[in-house]
This record gives structure tokens, C-alpha cells and sequence, in this order.
């Protein structure tokens, strides 16, 4: 097998990409603090993290939300510009937020223990960063 010098400095970064039904918690948990039209909970999300998002496949998320009873929307013409649909989650919202949570604080148990076999000192949280690995390297 022959690897070039430069692969093996080059840390591989794998996007596996965020699974599609994490979508509806993280809109959950953020409609959970604020009642929010469709761009601004977009916003949220790419600030959250996620980094690739169709606007259109997002709108059919919420009006499938609605349709399931998860979120409410009502129509804002206060502003100068065209109606927005502000979004509001609802108790069966809570309710749905409460499950994934409980379920997410499973899997973060999950995965401290991988971590914790895969890399006794492994700390996700104090590991320096791609940028300052690269500026050690050169120094």
C-alpha cells in the first residue's frame, strides 16, 4: 500500500451528517425558548450546528410538525414586509422533547463509556483543535 508523506499529516475529517429525524428535536428545543418564524429557526439550527439544510424540505418538516400536532403556527402581518408563519411548540411538542431527551442522556452514556474504551484520556471537550495542531506542528 503506498501512502503519500502528506496523507498521513492530513487528519481526516468524516461528516456523517446529522440524521434527519434530529431535525424535529432541535427545532423542538428551540421553539421550547422562543416562538420563531421559519428562516429564524434555520438560523438557529446552522448556528446549532447544522451545517446543510434544504429551506424547502424545512417548511414540509413544519407542516408536518403542525399536521402531528407537535407545533401551531400563526399567521404575522405586524411587520412591514410580507405574513410570517410564527411557530410555537405545543404540550405534545413537550411531550415528544421530553422522550428524545430522555433517550439522548441514554446514548451520551453510550458514548462516554465508548470513549472512555476507546481512549482512557480522550476528552472531546479539551482537545485542541485542527488550527492549533496544525500551529504546533509548524512551530
Amino acid at each position: 500500500m503506498n501512502i503519500k508523506k502528506e496523507d498521513t499529516k492530513k487528519e481526516k475529517s468524516y461528516n456523517l451528517g446529522t440524521p434527519k429525524n434530529f431535525l424535529i428535536p432541535l427545532t423542538l428545543l428551540h421553539l421550547q425558548n422562543l416562538n420563531a418564524h421559519g428562516y429564524e429557526l434555520m438560523e438557529k439550527l446552522t448556528q446549532f450546528g447544522i451545517q446543510t439544510m434544504d429551506q424547502g424540505n424545512f417548511y414540509r418538516v413544519l407542516r408536518q410538525l403542525e399536521k402531528d400536532g407537535l407545533v401551531t403556527s400563526i399567521w404575522d402581518t405586524s411587520s412591514g414586509g410580507p405574513a410570517k408563519r410564527i411557530y410555537s411548540i405545543t404540550e405534545g411538542g413537550e411531550q415528544y422533547l421530553e422522550v428524545w431527551a430522555d433517550s439522548l442522556g441514554h446514548y451520551q452514556k453510550m458514548l462516554n463509556q465508548f470513549f472512555n474504551l476507546y481512549n482512557p484520556f480522550y476528552n472531546p471537550f479539551t482537545m485542541p483543535s485542527n488550527e492549533t495542531k496544525e500551529k504546533n506542528e509548524k512551530d
